[in-house]
């Protein structure tokens, strides 16, 4: 009986450790999401770097950050695109903003020369914040083998390659102040489901990316560098093709607000306060989510399937 007792008053104060550790969680979560006050982004310095910032996500914090006082550097491959967004944000804002733009295709262009862009556009201007956006996803869920070389490609230099490299080319610049924050946008595919078919490698490149952050982050931390991972879910945006649901997929505009909340902070965190919720559902309900939504995404490539073959 003695070893019986033991055995129930060891399990009860395990379990009693796991809900106090839960409830903290929650409790610091809470915090962060509706009391912690954002930091001064400009402490970090004067200047933004924001990569894909003509539609979307990108283009949403870009006007975020502007709104805060930041002055602007527009990376994108497309200079039309660049050229509007600029005179948009001219508009809004007039001289309390300024705006460079650099024209740079990630998807063609080496490592070297994404890095040496980097370095050149931003010498001599006070960088403080970084932000690694852009991106490139699957047109529709498709399987391994059915992706193309040039899609894969783009993939693979766009999620992966450029965000190394222009990190590369500017993160000299903030160590040399001792100051400065990255911010990357990946995606909660990588962190709260354990898979993620027909859509495996954009899943993959968002799970290094989510790596990368967190181990740069602790290297730099003590220089005074600070580096977070955002991890959304779905947001109404040209890529995912998806309308906006206020509850459940926010605008790109909603998720840029609170974004800006959390720069600075933890080293990972899904900054949208609904997301984080749906995460922590999706997270406990895995096997159940990735057969559901499975279904959802062989749906959605017989649709694409479709669509292709009328054009």
């Amino acid at each position: 009986m003695e070893l019986d007792d033991l055995m129930i008053a060891a399990a009860a104060a395990l379990g009693f450790i796991s809900l106090c550790k839960n409830l903290l969680a929650f409790a610091r979560w809470l915090h962060a999401a509706l009391v912690r006050k954002p930091k001064n982004l400009r402490d970090y310095g004067l200047w933004a770097v924001v990569t894909g910032p003509t539609d979307g996500i990108g283009k949403a914090l870009a006007f975020e950050l502007a709104s805060k006082g930041l002055n602007l550097v527009l990376v994108g491959r497309n200079p039309d695109k660049l050229e509007a967004t600029s005179s948009e944000l001219r508009e809004r804002y007039g001289a309390a903003v300024e705006v460079k733009t650099v024209t740079a295709d990630f998807a063609k262009l080496s490592g070297e020369e994404i890095a040496a862009a980097m370095a050149g556009a931003t010498e001599g201007l006070d960088v403080g914040l970084l932000v690694n956006n852009a991106g490139v996803a699957y047109p529709y869920p498709r399987y391994f083998h059915e992706v193309d070389r040039e899609l894969m490609e783009s993939v693979l230099r766009v999620n992966l390659n450029a965000v190394v490299w222009v990190t590369k080319g500017v993160i000299d610049g903030m160590l040399k102040k001792k100051r400065g924050a990255i911010l990357n946008i990946g995606s909660g595919s990588s962190v709260y489901v354990s898979s993620y078919p027909l859509q495996t490698l954009y899943a993959s490149t968002k799970a290094f990316m989510a790596m990368f952050s967190r181990s740069i982050g602790l290297e730099y931390k003590e220089q005074g560098i600070d580096v977070q991972c955002q991890v959304p879910l779905f947001i109404a945006t040209k890529m995912t093709m998806l309308r906006r649901r206020p509850l459940l997929v926010p605008s790109a505009e909603m998720f840029s607000r609170a974004s800006v909340r959390w720069i600075g902070y933890e080293l990972q965190c899904n900054p949208y306060w609904l997301h984080a919720v749906q995460g922590f559902v999706i997270r406990s309900l895995d096997a159940i989510t990735i057969r559901y939504g499975s279904r959802y995404l062989k749906w959605m490539r017989k649709d694409g399937l479709e669509h292709d073959r009328l054009l």
